[in-house]
């Protein structure tokens, strides 16, 4: 059994401040690991609309088992919050392009001796492959990765889920200038351009980019190397395994291995897309995935599911 004081010590999380290579400034917090040589670094990317908060018992965890993390909010949400959303021009991509760029740089400035391995949460787990930076990384652990294609929802909620984050949103981000998620109890708010890039995303993640860029994009996404352990619920209606073997498609350079839990697997009746990183699954889930981050080793290898979908799943 892992044991984890819900108490983090104040010295264990120190606040930091991340430049962008084009002047934005990012909030977030660096973690201490434990013990006199830590194990190595590791980058924790949020979901969208949810604050680098949400994840900080999970890194004070890691930080418990030796690892430094670097936990940060991208642009436009929380710490990284402007003055004024509207106008602000920030888009989907730049979490990727600049915001997880610059994490990436600060923990190799700040710790130049260790490997940086990444965990990534939702678009936080296909983000790292924007980064021109990327090759840093080592090893990513990724749940509920996708990039939110309406047509990977699951069967049973996609109506619901289209009508909520492809009709909703975008009229009212529209109305508002930004998308005010925190007052409908929708997540966090939004920039306008964040919001829209995830209402209006094709099948084709590339096509979002410039026909000049998308060649670009891809190329850069396939030279990743890291390799990538990818998480899926079954009960996860948002991050389906179509929706994560869709993402994972873009990262052809690395070795990639899917699993499929089961909530039952993890002792719950219900996790869905978020509810791995609450702190009760310490003594579990948390506690497993030291070993693919410290060791490479997958600990749900009877978990695992083909990275193309068999025939009786594409009908």
């Amino acid at each position: 059994m892992v044991n984890l004081s819900l108490s983090i010590p104040a010295n264990v999380r120190q606040p930091v401040t991340i430049t962008c290579k084009d002047g934005v400034v990012l909030g977030g917090h660096l973690w201490l690991g434990a013990g006199s040589a830590s194990v190595g670094s590791v980058v924790l990317n949020c979901a969208t609309g949810v604050l680098a908060s949400y994840y900080h018992r999970y890194a004070g965890f890691l930080a418990s088992h030796g690892y430094d993390v670097l936990t940060y909010d991208y642009r436009g949400i929380g710490a990284s919050r402007p003055e004024r959303l509207q106008g602000c021009g920030f888009r989907w991509r730049d979490w990727g392009m600049r915001d997880f760029e610059a994490a990436l740089r600060f923990i190799r400035a700040a710790r130049p001796e260790q490997r940086i391995d990444v965990v990534g949460h939702s678009i936080g787990g296909f983000l790292p492959g924007l980064a021109p930076s990327a090759p840093l990384i080592k090893r990513i652990l990724t749940v509920g990765a996708q990039y939110a294609w309406w047509g990977d929802y699951a069967a049973a909620s996609r109506l619901r889920l289209f009508a909520k984050w492809h009709i909703a949103m975008p009229v009212i981000t529209k109305l508002l200038g930004y998308f005010p998620g925190r007052r409908l109890g929708w997540l966090e708010d939004l920039p306008a351009g964040v919001a829209n890039e995830w209402s209006f995303r094709g099948q084709r993640f590339e096509d979002s980019f410039p026909p000049r860029d998308r060649e670009v994009m891809r190329d850069r996404m396939g030279s990743v190397t890291a390799p990538i352990l990818a998480v899926s619920l079954t009960d996860d209606d948002i991050g389906t395994t179509t929706a994560v073997r869709r993402a994972l498609g873009y990262y052809a350079g690395a070795d990639r291995i899917i699993v499929q839990l089961q909530p039952s697997d993890l002792g719950r009746e219900a996790i869905g897309h978020f509810a791995l990183f609450h702190d009760s699954h310490a003594d579990g889930f948390w506690a497993d995935s030291l070993r693919w981050l410290r060791d490479g080793e997958n600990p749900w290898h009877d978990r695992v599911v083909p990275l193309s979908p068999s025939s009786r799943e594409r009908g």
